[in-house]
């Protein structure tokens, strides 16, 4: 047993104290997103965005009442990614788009950034929430990465929810998905098949996600995604893939949504990240480089929210339109799509 001199014991109530104090007056922080990509106001009715704005803003909340709580970043970013996978206007979970087979596979990742352990799974067709899967893949196993079948049969001996393909399926998705194989096969007949694949990398491509930062100083992000759609070949793009999609580290989390292959190709998530580290950029700075530089420049577009460990949020994107919401340090609440609606630069 240890023994206190008792001489100490008020010096010792005073330093317990002042640890709760701290605790209890550290900043908190957590940003959203639900993709980003070809986002037409002209083709968005004000009762979907509604229900759109509705749905980040119930996942915000939701992410962010953890956080108030007392809860680990890592339980926030979870709390709200699920919320978007269930949501059917998102490309994640439910409302999922199709592959080139007509089925939906979907992939996800966690990472928290104080110990860099990380979860990540590819090619879930059965699994009701894969960001869950991430999760149960960082604590419950030794491993990191886990695709396809035995991804799905990981998260079925874990016990995860279920769900069969009704589910996944929304109206509008397969809509997407037939107008979209009815285009690429007019322009395979035609021989423009260079044409087919830049279209469908700049119209269909979509991810949910979440960075937070809690009162014990750490940071987590979470992805979670259906990929693009047509895809084939068993085609994985950045979400899973860490330091491409996802990234945590002490002091800095990111989660990206665009075009997988050029978020690949630039190690987008790890890249902000450096910049802050290494070369002592503000996040903003670093993330803004990184989307509206790096990326174009590849060829591709999209978007990152990132959160440092002050609570400083970036949401930086360089397509047309990004779904994102965010509450900071100063509990400011905003939901968002377009530039105009929170003055985002791009």
């Amino acid at each position: 047993m240890i023994r206190i001199d008792p001489s100490l014991a008020p010096l010792l109530a005073l330093l317990l104290a002042a640890a709760g104090a701290v605790a209890q007056d550290a900043p908190i922080a957590i940003a959203i997103h639900g993709g980003a990509g070809t986002i037409d106001p002209d083709q968005l009715s004000p009762a979907r965005r509604a229900a759109i704005e509705a749905d980040l803003g119930a996942a915000l909340d939701a992410g962010h009442a953890v956080l108030a709580a007392g809860g680990s970043s890592l339980d926030a970013v979870t709390a709200a990614v699920v919320m978007l996978e269930d949501s059917p206007h998102f490309n994640a979970g439910r409302g999922a788009v199709f592959n080139a087979d007509g089925r939906n596979d979907l992939d996800a990742a966690v990472m928290t950034g104080h110990d860099r352990r990380a979860g990540a799974v590819a090619g879930l067709t059965r699994t009701r929430n894969p960001v869950l899967a991430a999760r149960a893949v960082m604590e419950h196993s030794p491993h990191v990465f886990l695709i396809g079948a035995g991804a799905e049969s990981f998260a079925r001996a874990r016990g995860l929810q279920r769900a069969g393909p009704a589910w996944f399926r929304t109206e509008a998705r397969w809509q997407q998905y037939l107008d979209a194989r009815e285009r690429e096969n007019e322009r395979r007949r035609a021989g423009d098949r260079q044409a087919a694949a830049s279209r469908r990398a700049a119209d269909y491509y979509g991810t949910v996600g979440a960075v937070a930062l809690d009162r014990h100083g750490h940071v987590a992000a979470a992805t979670s995604t259906g990929g693009m759609t047509l895809k084939r070949f068993g085609r994985v793009g950045d979400v899973p893939v860490l330091g491409a999609g996802t990234w945590a580290e002490d002091g800095c989390a990111v989660s990206a949504t665009g075009w997988g292959e050029m978020f690949i190709r630039a190690g987008a998530g790890h890249e902000i990240c450096a910049r802050v580290r290494l070369a002592g950029q503000g996040l903003a700075e670093a993330a803004h480089g990184v989307v509206a530089r790096d990326i174009p420049a590849l060829g591709g577009d999209g978007g990152v929210i990132a959160v440092d460990g002050a609570g400083n949020i970036a949401m930086p994107y360089s397509s047309a339109g990004m779904y994102r919401g965010r509450i900071d340090a100063d509990g400011r609440r905003v939901v968002a799509i377009w530039a105009e609606d929170d003055g985002t630069a791009r």
